[in-house]
């Protein structure tokens, strides 16, 4: 088995080279999958997160209300820190029951671990190899405003909101550029996932 991270800042098109490397024959485990999971309605996980941020974190029917949650944290990163306290710990427990679990079936497995923090929680240091998914600035911009409805003020805070990709591309394995057309996209992540296997 290979454990190997995928990330990349948020608008790198890092979930169109997951769903590429899944094509091929890689097991995914997404780890915004497991975050939707953890705040389902009456789980542990959103009851904590409505003592901490209020009631008002509610939708009507009392689901998460997602857009408010993102909104207010990705301006306030005491508050982004708070949420990822409570939210972390079921997205890293379920992660390995599922890696345990595809293992078992399948011990030469490429098991991708998809999670745009997976350097910032030192998640990194747990992968054999770390795959990073960057584009620039220009094409992410627009690329969050279009896909998001988002103003470019916005859209620029939430990429400020983390970690800078620079800072990342000592972390990472592999690079791939998320703005390159998709056949070549899909090139270089065969490449990549052909070396992967054969670890494997």
């Amino acid at each position: 088995m290979l454990l190997v991270g995928l990330t990349g800042g948020i608008g790198s098109g890092k979930s169109e080279v997951a769903k590429i490397f899944k094509r091929l024959g890689a097991h995914l485990i997404d780890a915004d999958e497991l975050a939707r999971e953890a705040v389902r309605t009456g789980s542990p996980t959103l009851k904590r997160i409505v003592e901490v941020f209020g009631p008002d974190v509610l939708n009507p029917d009392g689901t998460l209300d997602r857009t408010k949650l993102a909104r207010w944290v990705f301006e306030d990163s005491e508050k982004r820190e708070l949420l990822n306290s409570i939210v972390h710990p079921f997205v890293f427990m379920e992660e390995e029951r599922r890696r345990k679990e595809i293992v078992q079936k399948d011990p030469k497995a490429v098991v991708l671990f998809d999670a745009a923090l997976l350097i910032e929680t030192g998640s990194d240091q747990l992968m054999d190899k770390v795959i990073l998914v960057t584009i620039n600035r220009r094409k992410q911009i627009s690329r969050i405003m279009k896909r998001d409805e988002m103003t470019r003020e916005e859209a620029v805070r939430r990429i400020e909101a983390q970690m800078p990709q620079a800072k990342k591309k000592g972390k990472a394995d592999y690079m791939i550029d998320g703005g390159q057309p998709l056949t070549a996209i899909e090139d270089q992540v065969r490449k990549i996932y052909e070396e992967l296997a054969e670890m494997a």
